[in-house]
């Protein structure tokens, strides 16, 4: 086994555990920070995001569109785009906060709970923060169509969790095998030896 490899992948999984909080904490911060913006800048930033896309769509598609015409299509998806954009950051804000979970050894169910508890409380405090900006308000629906984000987030980091330990880990596996099984070995061993001295 390349030892110095080894090295290597110790050194990132000992880094990894204490800044695989980071991600989530910077996502957060930028959930806030959007939710900061008044009604009207909130607004402008979808709007250009959604003519942006309209945009692109007419000249990939060489659909030749009016200016008339761009502007009733993006109309038309903006209500789309800034819904579809809440369920986009809970969908990170899920994977970046299941990450440090399963680094710290939690799987499965409980890892679905915790996490989506904790999105899930934390897109209703988020509803709750934008009560107080102007020109936005809390409701219920957005909690849900931020929710919606959430369970494909965490299982996403939990495929991805999942590959990293059968490719990348995988030699730390193997390292523990061996020296589990160097372990019983040695103690099936001193075993028969104490059979033999009783004997003898």
């Amino acid at each position: 086994m390349n030892y110095f490899h080894l090295f290597c992948i110790k050194l990132v999984r000992y880094l990894l555990k204490p800044l695989s909080f980071l991600p989530a904490i910077i996502v957060m911060v930028a959930i806030y920070h959007f939710s900061a913006q008044t009604g009207s800048e909130s607004s402008r930033l979808s709007y250009r995001v959604s003519h942006k896309i309209v945009t692109l769509t007419d000249e990939v598609a060489e659909k030749n569109w009016s200016d008339a015409q761009i502007e009733a299509q993006t109309q038309h998806i903006h209500y789309y785009v800034r819904k579809g954009a809440h369920m986009t950051e809970y969908f990170i804000l899920a994977a970046c906060v299941a990450f440090p979970l399963y680094v710290y050894g939690v799987r499965g169910f409980k890892l679905i709970f915790f996490a989506g508890l904790f999105c899930l409380g934390f897109a209703a405090t988020d509803e709750y923060h934008q009560s107080f900006v102007s020109g936005r308000g809390s409701s219920p629906r957005d909690v849900a169509i931020d929710s919606a984000g959430i369970l494909p987030g965490i299982l996403c980091t939990m495929l991805i969790g999942w590959i990293g330990r059968k490719t990348v880990f995988a030699p730390l596996s193997l390292e523990k095998h061996n020296k589990e099984y160097a372990a019983w070995e040695e103690d099936q061993r001193r075993q028969k030896k104490r059979r033999r001295h009783r004997r003898s």
